[in-house]
């Protein structure tokens, strides 16, 4: 682990606020993309579209998750802003899918860019070599939730029977806090 001190980041919602530490140290691709889009605004008005559960994935999922997904949604052609990033496998950063990770959403790897997800539960199958993906390259985490939990309870209430929102959850603003050493 680097001596510095993870970037905090706030996160609005229309049902309250939480907490993410960003792991710049550990997994600077995926943090790096991530602070991009926080600095240039491109999260404030977002959304959180998806809420997985485990009542809504098809019965013959084999590898059931909880996350709530959030973030730029790719929608009717839209292209994000940034490319997308080079995957950062979890054997590499040394992180792990545990309860209240943040993580890249992606389809396959190299492709991740605007989505996030936040676990609810330790979700060891979306680690690498976790069989949540066909690919088994699992996903890319770079940060954790460390104030919040009750926000993210909120919005996991809000789940229904399908994981995509017919209404997304508003998200109002993104943006990094200031570090606890320039009050100094």
């Amino acid at each position: 682990m680097s001596a510095s001190a993870p970037t905090r980041v706030e996160v609005e919602t229309e049902l309250g606020s939480f907490t993410l530490a960003v792991d710049e140290a550990n997994a600077p691709i995926s943090a790096g993309n991530f602070l991009a889009y926080v600095d240039g605004g491109h999260l404030d008005g977002s959304a959180v579209y998806r809420i997985v559960t485990m009542h809504n994935q098809p019965p013959e999922t084999p590898h059931k998750i909880e996350v709530i997904q959030w973030g730029w949604r790719l929608t009717n052609g839209t292209e994000p802003p940034f490319p997308p990033i080079p995957h950062e496998p979890t054997s590499q950063t040394g992180l792990r899918h545990l309860d209240g990770t943040l993580s890249m959403a992606r389809r396959a790897p190299g492709t991740a860019g605007p989505g996030f997800f936040i676990c609810r539960g330790d979700q060891p199958e979306l680690d690498e070599g976790g069989g949540r993906n066909p690919d088994r390259a699992g996903f890319a985490a770079f940060g954790q939730l460390v104030s919040g939990r009750q926000t993210i309870e909120s919005l996991f209430a809000r789940a229904t029977s399908k994981e995509y929102l017919e209404t997304p959850i508003r998200i109002v603003r993104v943006a990094r806090m200031a570090s606890p050493d320039a009050a100094r």
